[in-house]
């Protein structure tokens, strides 16, 4: 027996390590990322073979192991390693990190007249030479959004190309390319370009589209385009069903660098924050600003919640998601007349006529063990077919849909208790209507107190959103979990129920079993706000095509439209700068202008090791003389101080501004501020006697102790009586990479949230994959 005992201890501790062993021997894809592009006589792939061929062994393990060779536009590769191996990369000369291959996710007419980029103020010659290159999940090229009817051929500066796997190029989309470095396709996915999801057609034309005839199933009737229609689209496709591998990403970034874009357009992004040099999206648009590729990308889906932002680098432009003046409603009637209205597109007509009208809960399919607390969920398979058919059924909770269209019902009228005030408009497979927990409990008690219950469901009619812009409650927020000293994200752009192309591949509502088929689709997200950026981006490429990715940045945020801080309790955490405005955009006046330079020197007082930021530039010297410290000398549009609990409000911040507008101008400083905050310009007026001239001020920021006190904050606006240049300024009490570095419970503001909210999260996933 006692044999028996110490084996039956010892068995589950043998497996354990029989299986991490495994684990450990097992070859998964890794990155391996070596800094600036190698300019030695030997070819990069060469030495990306050598370095494998001595960990590995042999010449054809190290060949059968190699993915990639990144070599175009920066130096690394992909490679399928053990954890061992991987180790001993890690540990050769030139090596900055080694990372397994991460899966990213996708964070989708009017939205353009509504920042006032009218279609008659684009259009100009110079914007057809402007190529927008998008990492997503393809095209689909055949879409009318992307007619090159009038285009003539690439510009001459292009030099890619296209990959004519089930994919035909035109002069409107000059270049396609896809990347699966795992070789594995699920689904519906297509080993080509064409994309089968409907995001990367979503984004790429709400970017570039050219006008169509436009609406989701006859709803949103009109005329719709992207914000400069006759730019050209480059497509790297990098996400699929499963999501969007790292090494991938990667690739598209050294490909498109190479290939000549202009602007680069990333509608995704990590799930959880990560060194820069470990983060693909990071690393490639390093390069892409070094070589003057300005990459706008989204902010993330995960808000409300502080410190959720996904992409927080400061050479990239970092996009929050606002609403535009138009918000869909469908209301339902009673049958004692009683109407109720709820945030939801529902295109389906039942043209007034009502059915019998039941509660979930009394709907149960007792047969596979359902039960009325799980079937008033409307859950799929929950549900009987022989009480719902042929009636609408009222859920407590937000689903898909399908338990009631499965079962043969009408339609569903839901509420959520978690889903109080909706602020995003989904699409279903039926006749559906979203009303409030108060509705909701008003619909119950009707349909317990009468004897034979009824209801209607009518379609979605567009309604004018006076509140409009606001942030998305689903946009994630800041600050910075990286370097809170640099305010995240930097603006904000329409992406709450954007009408935009889509794959007839794609299903068309939350339903993933939904037939339909449609050419657009109305989704929401942060993947819809960046190609907004992107596009307005892009407007002032083409009048500026010399500006620095740097100056096209400052441009948009500090002629940004300042947000109603009355609406939004993180202020700048939500919006940055505030609203787009492009057409300002293209006249700033003054732009706050880096180089890699500025970045490196950023990354050097963050305390980044000299050696491996040499290997990123090809200079020695590069932290030589830099004091590690604050970042409050990095030039750029806007100020963040934060203070760690009982210290002073106290910092001095430099910036050097760069004259666009009138040759002879006089710029003169106003600060608006709250009192506790003590602000001294110096000088507070500037004077300049050309075009391209440099002045140097200082912001020096003062103010008791504070404790637990969250987001304040202001502005400071510089004019010369045309040109107004406004950078916001926040203080806030804040403890650097919290609450991920955080070991506690007791320390640690969760992040995990209710499995209802990851339900209704999982929904809008469904319609805002990146």
């Amino acid at each position: 027996m006692a044999k028996v005992g110490l084996l039956s201890l010892l068995y589950p501790l043998l497996l354990s390590a029989l299986v991490l062993n495994c684990h450990c021997q097992e070859r998964k894809l890794h990155v391996v990322y070596m800094g600036d592009r190698s300019h030695e006589d030997e070819s990069v792939a060469t030495k990306h073979h050598s370095m494998l061929h001595r960990v590995l062994g042999s010449a054809s393990a190290a060949k059968d192991s190699l993915v990639y060779s990144y070599g175009k536009s920066f130096n690394g590769f992909a490679a399928k390693l053990t954890q061992e191996e991987a180790s001993r990369i890690s540990d050769m000369d030139g090596v900055i990190s080694v990372n397994p291959s991460r899966t990213y996710k996708l964070h989708t007419t009017r939205s353009w007249d509504f920042v006032n980029l009218t279609i008659d103020k684009v259009g100009a010659p110079q914007e057809s030479d402007v190529v927008i290159g998008l990492l997503d999940t393809g095209i689909w090229p055949e879409h009318p959004s992307f007619n090159d009817t009038g285009f003539g051929p690439p510009p001459s500066k292009w030099k890619g190309s296209c990959t004519n796997t089930n994919f035909t190029c035109n002069n409107k989309i000059i270049g396609a390319r896809y990347y699966n470095s795992e070789n594995q396709y699920y689904g519906g996915d297509i080993p080509s370009p064409r994309d089968s999801e409907g995001h990367g057609t979503h984004t790429a034309s709400t970017a570039s589209g050219i006008e169509a005839d436009a609406s989701y199933f006859g709803l949103a009737k009109g005329v719709a385009r992207g914000g400069v229609p006759s730019s050209r689209i480059a497509v790297y496709k990098v996400c699929w069903s499963s999501g969007c591998g790292s090494a991938d990403i990667l690739k598209a970034f050294d490909d498109a660098i190479a290939d000549g874009v202009d602007i680069i357009s990333v509608s995704l992004g990590s799930e959880w924050p990560v060194d820069y040099f470990d983060d693909p999206i990071a690393i490639g648009s390093f390069h892409a600003m070094k070589k003057g590729i300005l990459t706008a990308n989204s902010a993330g889906n995960s808000g409300p919640s502080p410190v959720s932002v996904a992409n927080y680098s400061p050479w990239t432009l970092t996009v929050a998601a606002s609403s535009i003046d138009r918000k869909f409603v469908a209301k339902m009637e009673l049958g004692n007349g009683q109407i109720f209205t709820g945030i939801t597109i529902n295109t389906f007509d039942l043209n007034g006529t009502s059915y019998p009208l039941i509660w979930g809960g009394d709907a149960a399919n007792y047969t596979i063990g359902s039960s009325p607390d799980i079937a008033r969920l409307c859950l799929p398979g929950a549900m009987s077919s022989d009480k719902v058919s042929g009636k609408i059924v009222f859920c407590e909770a937000l689903w898909d849909g399908s338990g009631i269209l499965t079962a043969n019902g009408v339609g569903t009228i839901m509420s959520d208790v978690n889903f109080v005030n909706p602020d995003v408009a989904f699409s279903w497979p039926l006749p559906t209507t979203i009303i409030s927990p108060e509705n909701g409990r008003t619909v119950l008690e009707y349909i317990r107190s009468t004897e034979n219950p009824t209801a209607t469901i009518f379609v979605t009619d567009p309604w004018k959103d006076v509140m409009a812009p606001m942030v998305a409650s689903f946009s994630s927020r800041g600050p910075s979990p990286i370097s809170p000293d640099i305010l995240k994200p930097d603006i904000t752009a329409p992406g709450v129920d954007i009408l935009a192309g889509w794959s007839p591949l794609s299903p068309s509502s939350v339903y993933y079993g939904d037939t339909r088929s449609t050419l657009y689709n109305i989704i929401s997200g942060t993947s819809m706000s960046c190609p907004h950026v992107s596009g307005a981006a892009a407007y002032v490429k083409a009048v500026h095509p010399k500006w620095s990715p740097a100056a096209i940045k400052s441009a948009l945020m500090t002629t940004a439209h300042v947000m109603d801080p009355t609406k939004h309790e993180d202020l700048e955490f939500a919006y940055g700068s505030g609203q787009i405005n492009p057409v300002a955009a293209r006249h700033p006046g003054l732009v706050f202008d880096a180089s890699e330079k500025d970045y490196i020197n950023f990354l050097c007082k963050q305390g980044y090791n000299a050696s491996t930021l040499g290997l990123i530039t090809g200079d020695n010297s590069t932290c030589a003389g830099t004091t590690p410290g604050r970042a409050w000398d990095l030039n750029y549009p806007s100020f963040s101080l934060y203070v760690l609990d009982g210290q002073q409000i106290m910092g001095t911040f430099t910036r050097t501004v760069t004259n666009v507008g009138a040759a002879n101008s006089t710029y003169k400083a106003t600060s608006y501020v709250p009192e506790l905050i003590g602000l001294a310009i110096e000088p507070s007026v500037l004077t300049f006697s050309e075009v391209g001239q440099t002045q140097t001020f200082t912001v020096k920021v003062a103010g008791p102790a504070i404790s637990q006190q969250p987001i304040i904050s202001g502005a400071i606006v510089w004019t010369d009586g045309s040109y107004v240049v406004r950078t916001p300024i926040v203080v806030y009490n804040y403890l650097p990479g919290a609450p991920y570095n955080l070991d506690t419970a007791a320390a640690n503001p969760t992040m995990q949230r209710s499995l209802v909210y990851k339900k209704v999260q999982s929904i809008r996933n469904s319609q805002t994959r990146l």
